[in-house]
């Protein structure tokens, strides 16, 4: 019987919010060959022009996507936490156009393109599921663009903390008000396109406001309304409301979640 530490099994929870999977495509997303990767803090995952060989499913740590310019400065395209499928799009892609790097210490099972292809159109439920996963990413994305668009440093802030406790509680890894954040502060003005001395003091201020406290890699947000107030945190981009529609049923020898 599959249990639910089986390597796969955050991949085929996530994709199972996406579309029903019956037990034929659960045991076929299980199946799927794959490598155990382990990486240590700024490793990449994927570097900007090489060709894809693998997608991945970060199984702890946190990761991030990532632009250089000719100057050598970053931009922080999207954050990964554990049980995202990191680099989905790469699958289907004959370069890759930006990096992957890891934030922390990381472990990720690495599945062949060939081997995601394949399934994306031989199983259709997994295809679409696959598909739709590529689509909430383009979603956050967008959101992600507004909030460095039109957002000052206060509001960008707000949302940014906001949506990463609500990621982390949707994915059953934490508590929204309460959760780990390793990132530096530079990490954070090249995701909110802010300096490091403007993310220090937009953070002091909402700490000296009584909304949030951020010691080392923890987050405390003490008041979340006021703070999604601030942010204008709608989290219908995220597509909670998938997950409640897509119930997986109980079937002999594989592994379901609840």
């Amino acid at each position: 019987m599959f249990q639910h530490s089986h390597a796969l099994a955050p991949m085929l929870r996530k994709l199972m919010r996406w579309a029903p999977l019956d037990e034929a495509d659960q045991r076929a997303v299980l199946a799927l060959p794959y490598a155990i990767r382990t990486l240590s803090r700024t490793g990449y995952v994927v570097r900007d022009g090489s060709a894809p060989t693998h997608s991945c499913v970060l199984l702890s740590g946190y990761a991030f996507r990532q632009k250089l310019i000719a100057n050598g400065c970053r931009q922080i395209l999207a954050i990964h936490i554990p049980g995202d499928i990191v680099d989905l799009q790469n699958s289907f892609l004959d370069r890759a156009d930006h990096n992957v790097q890891v934030f922390t210490g990381a472990e990720l099972a690495m599945v062949p393109v060939e081997a995601v292809r394949d399934i994306a159109f031989r199983r259709s439920a997994v295809g679409l599921a696959l598909w739709r996963e590529t689509l909430v990413d383009g979603s956050i994305q967008r959101q992600w663009t507004a909030n460095v668009g039109q957002r000052n440093a206060r509001e960008r802030t707000s949302h940014f903390l906001c949506e990463c406790g609500y990621r982390l509680e949707f994915a059953g890894l934490g508590h929204r008000a309460r959760f780990n954040l390793p990132m530096t502060q530079e990490d954070m003005a090249d995701a909110l396109g802010l300096t490091p001395v403007h993310i220090n003091r937009t953070l002091m201020s909402l700490d000296r406001d009584g909304l949030t406290t951020r010691r080392r890699n923890s987050m405390v947000i003490h008041d979340w309304d006021a703070l999604a107030t601030i942010a204008d945190f709608d989290p219908g981009y995220l597509h909670p409301e998938n997950d409640a529609k897509v119930i997986p049923v109980a079937v002999t020898g594989i592994a379901t979640f609840p």
